[in-house]
């Protein structure tokens, strides 16, 4: 039986696309507002088919599960990034919204890895109820990441409309909100996961002092 070749699984070839379609809309960025925030939506958008592509293929992977999260974080940073350049006063809630995000994450997926999870995504049942329902409920994901990517992306667009519409604006407003109640998921992810690191490492010392007695 010939060997599975992981970086040509679906779920990363869509991975793939997605970091293309990521570093095209970076490079626009300074020049064609339209075409760099439509590229980036759709990288956005794409999250939310490599999920559905890896369990609909029994294609999940633990390498995927990584570019999935690295694609995300490294995205929302660099289009932070171009925010903090075109509201300089604002630099440092971008700065601070970028080192929450990283760091939540990073520390989140390095304490479910350390437990045996095959994923960031994947969430104890006994664990707190807000991650559990973050996670667990499709809906509540697409609806929170999707409008932190949206507030974002208006953002840049209006820095780039004269006069934008109304309707723009509340829905910035909107997304806005959104924004704020996934930055306190990133602040619990960031505890809990600390959390979790500590009990690890209780655990641990307490075996050790096992050994020795």
């Amino acid at each position: 039986m010939a060997e599975e070749n992981i970086f040509l699984f679906v779920p990363n070839l869509i991975g793939y696309a997605r970091i293309i379609l990521a570093l095209l809309a970076f490079y626009l960025m300074p020049c064609c507002p339209i075409p760099a925030v439509v590229c980036y939506l759709l990288n956005a958008l794409l999250d939310a088919f490599d999920g559905h592509a890896a369990r609909a293929l029994n294609q999940g992977t633990k390498f995927g599960a990584m570019l999935d999260m690295l694609t995300d974080r490294c995205a929302t940073m660099c289009l932070l990034v171009n925010l903090a350049l075109l509201y300089p006063s604002y630099t440092f809630l971008f700065q601070l919204s970028m080192s929450l995000d990283i760091a939540s994450h990073w520390l989140h997926l390095h304490s479910s890895m350390m437990k045996g999870a095959s994923s960031h995504k994947t969430i104890d049942l006994s664990g707190n109820p807000i991650l559990r329902l973050y996670y667990t409920s499709r809906p509540v994901l697409f609806v929170m990441c999707m409008g932190n990517e949206l507030f974002f992306s208006l953002l840049y667009v209006l820095h780039h409309l004269e006069e934008p519409h109304v309707s723009l604006q509340w829905l910035l407003g909107i997304c806005g909100v959104v924004c704020i109640l996934k930055s306190g998921i990133s602040l619990l992810h960031l505890v809990t996961a600390a959390r979790n690191m500590a009990a690890i490492d209780i655990a641990e010392r307490e075996k050790e002092r096992g050994k020795t007695e």
